[in-house]
């Protein structure tokens, strides 16, 4: 789960990048500085999913790239697309990890007799 979550964040942190310089001529200073916060969180984020805090930061992250959408339209878009990502990480995640561990118990529980 955490792989995928940090892959998104990761992704994201470069889409913001992107999104900077689609904005540098319309945009104010102040909305230019909160994209490249945005953007230094969400790698900062990626390497806190290691805590229970990390995917509820990664998870207000989400709604504030939608929310930069404001200064960038297409961000709507990128957005909702990446949150969608994110929920399937999630999701995909604990899936993966319930069948990991279900393996590992039967395998001791064979491996004991």
């Amino acid at each position: 789960m955490r792989v995928m979550a940090a892959a998104v964040l990761t992704m994201e942190s470069l889409l913001m990048g992107f999104a900077l310089l689609i904005a540098k001529d319309s945009a104010t200073s102040s909305q230019l500085i909160l994209g490249g916060v945005l953007a230094l969180l969400f790698i900062l984020t990626a390497g806190l999913l290691k805590r229970a805090g990390g995917y509820l930061l990664g998870s207000i992250l989400q709604l504030c790239l939608i929310g930069y959408g404001l200064v960038v339209s297409q961000m709507y878009y990128m957005g909702g697309l990446f949150l969608i990502l994110w929920i399937s990480a999630i999701v995909l995640g604990r899936r993966g990890e319930a069948i990991k561990a279900a393996l590992i118990a039967q395998r001791d529980k064979n491996g004991s007799k």
